[in-house]
């Protein structure tokens, strides 16, 4: 990309328009991609997935690259006019991590070598994430799947979160240092802090969120967003070590990959406060067997 040698627009809203053209071409570009892939998806032990698999690395390469090498272009020109850059830039380090959200749970090294808790039904299931658990790379990214009327609460660190059909269960997790990816939900309460959070086919659930990027949602009807509200001893310490410890808003940010238009997408909305559970402290609960 050549650098423009001519000033910036100085109109905040000419600025804020044009960022919003590029965000929403940005999500159809996603959703092709996904809605694309999704057509001609096989067996995931098939010779496909490796294909898949090779697909994904080869974008993200590129976008690394493409990102890498226009920060160091404008470290080597600083200049106040590259603020439409950085925001450009800013946009595309957003999609790279839609994409690692996106992909994570259907790459099959990671879906096979993953902890979970499947299969229950009316049971409380605790969960307490070590250091050690986290650094070691066994235990750090966790399944809940096929969970019924179910209480999940899970401290501490984790890296990533995978949850598939869950149905009117609460799901309380402390700090997720990378994505949270829900298949199937109804009827469920989540409070979760992470990186990335995605959410596809989920029906009449309530997320309490502290995202770093826009929360995705597709396929997915009457759901509700609220700030995160989890207490435990010690979550300050793993929210600030996880990049997670300061409110950015997000949670009320929410793209719709259906809903590319530029009204209010019907599937979603903002939780009243009114309706808002308080405080959920789960200190004293240790783990289930």
């Amino acid at each position: 990309m050549e650098v423009n040698d001519q000033p910036s627009t100085q109109d905040p809203a000419a600025d804020a328009e044009d960022l919003e053209r590029k965000h929403a071409a940005m999500l159809e570009r996603l959703s092709n991609r996904h809605h694309s892939r999704l057509s001609g998806k096989t067996d995931p032990n098939s010779a496909t997935s490796f294909e898949s698999t090779q697909l994904f690395l080869s974008q993200f390469s590129q976008s690394k690259l493409s990102i890498e090498s226009q920060l160091s272009r404008i470290r080597k020109q600083p200049d106040p006019t590259h603020k439409p850059d950085l925001e450009a830039i800013s946009l595309e380090i957003s999609a790279l991590e839609k994409l690692v959200a996106e992909n994570s749970y259907f790459l099959p090294p990671t879906k096979s070598a993953l902890a979970s808790i499947p299969d229950r039904e009316n049971d409380v299931l605790v969960k307490e994430f070590s250091i050690n658990e986290l650094e070691g790379g066994q235990n750090g990214e966790f399944t809940l799947s096929n969970l019924r009327d179910c209480e999940i609460r899970l401290k501490g660190r984790l890296r990533a979160l995978f949850v598939d059909k869950l149905m009117n269960c609460k799901v309380y997790v402390g700090a997720v240092t990378g994505s949270v990816l829900i298949e199937g939900a109804e009827g469920c309460v989540f409070v979760l802090a992470s990186h990335q959070i995605r959410i596809h086919n989920a029906r009449n659930c309530d997320f309490y969120l502290r995202v770093r990027s826009r929360p995705i949602i597709e396929d997915t009807s009457g759901v509700r967003f609220a700030p995160y509200c989890l207490s435990y001893q010690g979550i300050e310490k793993d929210l600030t070590e996880a990049n997670l410890g300061e409110e950015t808003g997000n949670w009320a940010n929410v793209d719709d990959f259906r809903w590319l238009r530029a009204v209010q997408s019907p599937n979603w909305s903002v939780l009243p406060e009114s309706e808002r559970i308080k405080m959920v402290d789960v200190s004293n609960v240790g783990n289930s067997d």
